[in-house]
């Protein structure tokens, strides 16, 4: 009875050592382009140059075997997830950014090995970042940056984070900082 007792124990404490060992791969865009017609409108859709920017987050994170897309409950940020998760053949879950730091700790423990897509808005992407442990890797977004795209590593505590841009240069070569 103590062998099997002893085994089961090794058996649970090996799945723990390979639970924590995956790696989670979490990309952070803020929303695409919106339109700007109406200054009152809170939730307008994207514009062509968004839904341009949308189409080439698809074609950038087309072949990275995305688990999950989280979006804001804004069409905005449904709309930039959604040609990647009309490709994959997936659902855009909404999220409340007042719970990010709740939410990425529960993404941190359930979702190791998998990879998702979370999209924010320009005063939420940072925050994102950093609910999942990782620094800052730009002082702040604007409401003119549209065209980062962050990927986290997490493996555990660990967090390494990867800064790129995508789409069309959405900054002139004067503004670029």
């Amino acid at each position: 009875m103590k062998k099997i007792i002893l085994m089961f124990l090794v058996v649970v404490f090996a799945q723990q050592i390979s639970f924590a060992q995956k790696t989670l791969k979490v990309w952070v865009v803020r929303h695409a382009e919106k339109l700007a017609i109406d200054p009152k409108d809170r939730d307008p859709e994207l514009s062509d140059e968004g839904k341009m920017r949308a189409e080439a987050l698809a074609k950038l994170l087309k072949g990275q075997k995305i688990d999950s897309i989280f979006a804001t409950n804004y069409k905005r940020t449904k709309l930039t997830g959604f040609p990647l998760a009309d490709k994959v053949g997936i659902s855009i879950k909404t999220y409340d950014p007042a719970q990010i730091k709740v939410l990425a700790k529960e993404w941190k423990k359930d979702a190791a090995g998998k990879n998702i897509l979370i999209v924010g808005h320009s005063n939420t992407v940072l925050e994102i970042i950093e609910a999942f442990g990782g620094k800052r890797p730009v002082p702040e977004l604007t409401d003119d940056d549209y065209d980062y795209v962050f990927e986290l590593m997490v493996k555990g505590d660990k967090v390494e984070v990867k800064t790129n841009r995508y789409g069309a240069e959405h900054h002139t070569a004067a503004t670029k900082k």
